[in-house]
């Protein structure tokens, strides 16, 4: 096969996969047992990992400030989650009046 040919269809696959968002989906495949509950206070986001995706487990991916990978925790900790982020919604709040 010629180069020009090989390297034409790379780029097209390349486009296409790009373009329609084909990427790899962050999945959790166990979730962190022992947890220091201040750990979650540094949280900045959430998302909620269901198993009727991609992804084979339920499960919260957490981003904590600092870190560039996300934890993996039970579901059992959303309300904690929920929690934290009200009050640091509720506290953003308060120091703008």
């Amino acid at each position: 096969m010629d180069l020009k040919v090989a390297f034409v269809i790379v780029c097209l696959s390349a486009l296409a996969i790009s373009s329609t968002d084909a990427g790899i989906p962050k999945c959790c495949i166990g979730v962190i047992e022992k947890l220091n509950p201040r750990r979650l206070l540094k949280a900045e986001r959430w998302y909620l990992q269901e198993d009727t995706g991609a992804c084979d487990i339920s499960a919260l991916l957490v981003y904590v400030a600092g870190k560039t990978t996300p934890i993996c925790i039970s579901l059992e900790w959303k309300p904690f989650l929920e929690k934290i982020m009200r009050r640091r919604q509720q506290m953003g709040t308060k120091d703008r009046n």
